[in-house]
């Protein structure tokens, strides 16, 4: 079993930046792809980025090229999650996610994660 804790979270104004952190403990970290992903009152959950576990390659939607950086640290157990620009439609409740799945590429859907953090909460008011 792995448990996920994100934290980092906060409420900023538009522009500003925020730092995500997932810390894992239970299992093998360094051969899981990680992701994050947030949800929104009301919608889906969405792909926000992933990076895997072999070459720590990276992944993101259009929606946040550019703005946002995924990276991890194995020795730490953890995962980061920079955000920068952030924009009011950012705001969401951010998830981090495990696949235990040696994929060479990382899912960017949901069904593709064994494990879940319980979410860290971002608002960003215009």
């Amino acid at each position: 079993q792995v448990q996920l804790v994100e934290s980092g979270g906060g409420l900023v104004q538009a522009g500003g930046s925020l730092r995500l952190s997932c810390v894992a403990s239970g299992r093998t970290f360094s051969s899981y792809n990680m992701g994050w992903f947030r949800q929104a009152p009301g919608k889906e959950r969405d792909f926000v980025a992933a990076i895997s576990w072999i070459a720590a390659r990276t992944f993101y939607p259009d929606s946040v090229k550019g703005r946002f950086t995924i990276s991890r640290d194995n020795a730490k157990n953890t995962v980061y999650l920079p955000m920068n620009n952030l924009q009011p439609e950012d705001t969401a409740t951010y998830y981090c996610a495990a696949d235990e799945t040696p994929r060479l590429r990382p899912e960017t859907t949901p069904p593709g994660y064994d494990y879940w953090g319980q979410g860290t909460q971002v608002t960003v008011s215009s």
